[in-house]
């Protein structure tokens, strides 16, 4: 199969859809890769360490777009992408389409295949192509919500961990899920004071074993929401539901009656965001201030560790794309149902549940698609 791999073009985003370890295997079972020029400069790699890996390198995006039967990227396609797809190319990324009508219109314009990593599944029902970045993105809330309570960025001049005679800050995870755990862990070995709220019982008494005396774990109630959030100084919004957009958890009312000066980090801000408060921002404007509290919403964290964010998630997305490309789309689904899980859109038809049902958009069930003599 023709793989393509564009340079992303979202603000700030220096991930690469391909590493060229992952490069040289895709060759290695005889597909050809088309890079587009510099796409691996955010990380380190320029092309000759692609075209040492076997790629070809593409001048433009439209040159990979044209001759790619998929295309393999990190972000969501942006209009002037979605512009290029063309019916019966497959794309294979991140799209969190159930925030996102525009584009999910778009890209049922294009008619073509698109795949999300956010949805595919494994045997346990995890989504092991978020997992790498909800690590990284629970990894980083804290980071950068530690700066966020510098007084010079707009905090109440807390430092996390305190120090001897004064307490540390008060941090708040709502979701105990792969980003919050990841984001309690870090809380935790900073000294922080945390607590995880999770409307999961057994995952509640995971996390009690996992972290014991060292952090205190609530269920998830809006009262003990409202009074963790209200003694906060750092809340971490780290709440997903699978293809569908988050709930709402923090209300308005809540943040107003926050103390000022407090933070909130809302890592599901890709999913629409878990505070009623939540905007999108990047990474150059990453910050805005409302009701004297500040709110970190960036909607590609991991952008920012670019080269780490791209090896984990190469590693993760590298046996899907072999399979997809080695049997076509149809039959590595019907081979695999955890990796049909991730089909979001095929030839105009929004074939996820999820998604149809947060945009108020027709579903036509995945069985349809992938009924056997079903080829078009």
């Amino acid at each position: 199969m023709k793989i393509g791999v564009p340079k992303e073009i979202k603000t700030h985003e220096y991930r690469v859809g391909l590493t060229p370890s992952g490069t040289r295997e895709l060759v290695q079972h005889g597909h050809q890769v088309a890079v587009e020029h510099d796409a691996g400069v955010g990380i380190g790699y320029n092309d000759e360490a692609y075209r040492a890996a076997g790629a070809v390198i593409a001048e433009t995006a439209a040159i990979v777009f044209d001759t790619a039967e998929m295309i393999v990227k990190v972000k969501e396609p942006q209009p002037a992408e979605i512009a290029m797809l063309r019916r019966g190319q497959i794309l294979f990324t991140y799209l969190h389409l159930a925030a996102d009508k525009a584009q999910t219109l778009g890209l049922t314009a294009s008619g073509a295949t698109c795949i999300a990593y956010e949805t595919v599944t494994d045997r346990a029902g995890a989504l092991p192509l978020l997992a790498p970045m909800s690590e990284v993105a629970g990894r980083m809330a804290v980071q950068v919500g530690a700066h966020c309570l510098e007084r010079e960025q707009g905090g109440a001049g807390i430092l996390l961990g305190g120090v001897p005679g004064v307490p540390p800050a008060k941090v708040v995870v709502l979701g105990g899920g792969v980003s919050g755990t990841n984001a309690a862990r870090m809380a935790v070995g900073l000294e922080a004071s945390v607590t995880i709220i999770d409307k999961s019982l057994p995952r509640l008494k995971e996390l009690d074993l996992q972290f014991g005396p060292r952090a205190t774990t609530l269920f998830a109630t809006t009262a003990a929401i409202e009074q963790a959030v209200l003694a906060a100084d750092l809340v971490i919004g780290a709440v997903l539901v699978p293809g569908a957009a988050a709930p709402k958890l923090v209300t308005r009312d809540m943040v107003r009656r926050m103390r000022p000066g407090s933070v909130l980090v809302d890592i599901a801000i890709d999913q629409g965001g878990c505070f009623e408060t939540s905007r999108p921002t990047s990474h150059s404007d990453p910050t805005f201030v409302q009701d004297g509290v500040v709110h970190y919403c960036v909607t590609n964290m991991p952008g920012a560790v670019a080269r780490t964010s791209t090896y984990a998630l190469t590693n993760a997305t590298l046996p899907f794309v072999l399979a997809l490309a080695g049997k076509g789309w149809r039959q590595a689904m019907r081979d695999d149902p955890h990796l049909a899980q991730g089909l979001n859109i095929d030839a105009g038809r929004v074939t996820h549940p999820a998604v149809a049902l947060a945009l108020g958009l027709p579903h036509t069930p995945l069985g349809d698609v992938l009924a056997p003599g079903v080829v078009a």
